[in-house]
């Protein structure tokens, strides 16, 4: 307001912050046009490239032809000691991808993306992050149905507790999204996919009542709205993960793992103890590869004690 009176100047950024901007927003661009990736791959990948054109320029116009190899391993050095296996391992697809679009667009001469240093993230190496049975039925409780977040914040818990949809995937639930008629429900996973999953009957019930009594009058189509102004979606997967991180602290749950994710793991674990296969668990979950799967298997230690070798000499 003062700037508009003329009390204040208007703020300028500098031509070296607009010329890295603008670099991000075609790099964007072309990952969401012309590659065709998820929105969720661009909020991913965006804040590493950012990163590594601000340490790297420092307020400089970004000059490209100058980059060598030396300085991107210096930058993924510097910043995988402090990130995890797979964050790091995103960093590195990030900037793969990043100078892969340089070298397109005629910025490169040389193939850096093949410079950038590989993470390791052995496949299968970890054990699932999840919570027993008892624990998901806690967290659901712990919703207060009596009042309207209560009953959108159990609807979304639901259905990231029955059909394990990813956290990504209940921001871009639409409206038409539902099929009451014949109880099914549209999920659009991974790459663009879409995957069409039967409705349970509590998830069902959470749902309606949501949508009957607690869903404001706006203009979206998306099934979940904030409840404070502006009346829109979520606008990415980090809240829902804050949803059930808040779920966790309120129901006093103790686990080292508190994300949306942790109940995606959890239902494939529970139904693996209760009898199902691999290959159901799979389908339900949609996983591209049996692969994937795999790592439940980890947790199903009634079926592995049969596997396990005698000790020699006898065990006690």
């Amino acid at each position: 307001m003062l700037c508009q009176i003329g009390v204040l100047k208007p703020h300028q950024k500098p031509v070296a912050d607009n010329s890295r901007l603008k670099i991000a927003d075609e790099f964007r661009h072309y990952l969401l046009q012309e590659r065709g990736l998820s929105v969720s791959t661009l909020q991913n990948y965006l804040p590493f490239i950012n990163q590594f054109l601000s340490e790297e320029y420092h307020g400089r116009t970004p000059n490209f032809a100058k980059l060598r190899a030396p300085q991107v391993t210096r930058f993924v050095l510097r910043h995988a000691k402090r990130l995890g296996s797979g964050r790091a391992q995103l960093m590195t697809q990030a900037l793969r991808s990043f100078f892969r679009y340089l070298r397109y667009r005629g910025a490169l001469s040389t193939d850096l993306a093949s410079c950038v240093p590989a993470v390791a993230n052995w496949s299968l190496s970890t054990l699932p992050r999840f919570i027993p049975a008892a624990q998901v039925e806690r967290l659901l409780r712990i919703c207060d149905r009596k009042t309207s977040v209560g009953r959108r914040d159990y609807a979304i818990l639901l259905l990231l507790a029955r059909l394990g949809l990813r956290a990504g995937e209940v921001v871009a639930l639409n409206l038409d999204d539902i099929a009451w008629d014949t109880g099914q429900i549209t999920v659009h996973g991974k790459n663009g996919k879409s995957a069409q999953l039967p409705l349970p009957v509590d998830v069902g019930k959470a749902l309606a009542i949501y949508l009957r009594r607690d869903r404001p009058q706006c203009s979206t189509r998306r099934l979940f709205i904030r409840h404070r102004a502006p009346l829109t979606g979520f606008a990415s997967s980090v809240a829902i993960s804050g949803l059930v991180m808040n779920a966790f602290k309120r129901a006093g749950i103790e686990s080292p793992h508190k994300g949306a994710h942790v109940l995606r793991h959890s239902l494939a674990t529970n139904l693996l103890k209760q009898g199902a296969s691999l290959d159901e668990i799979g389908e339900l979950l949609r996983h591209q590869s049996p692969n994937t799967t795999a790592i439940y298997a980890k947790v199903d230690l009634a079926a592995l004690h049969t596997l396990a070798l005698p000790w020699p000499g006898g065990g006690r």
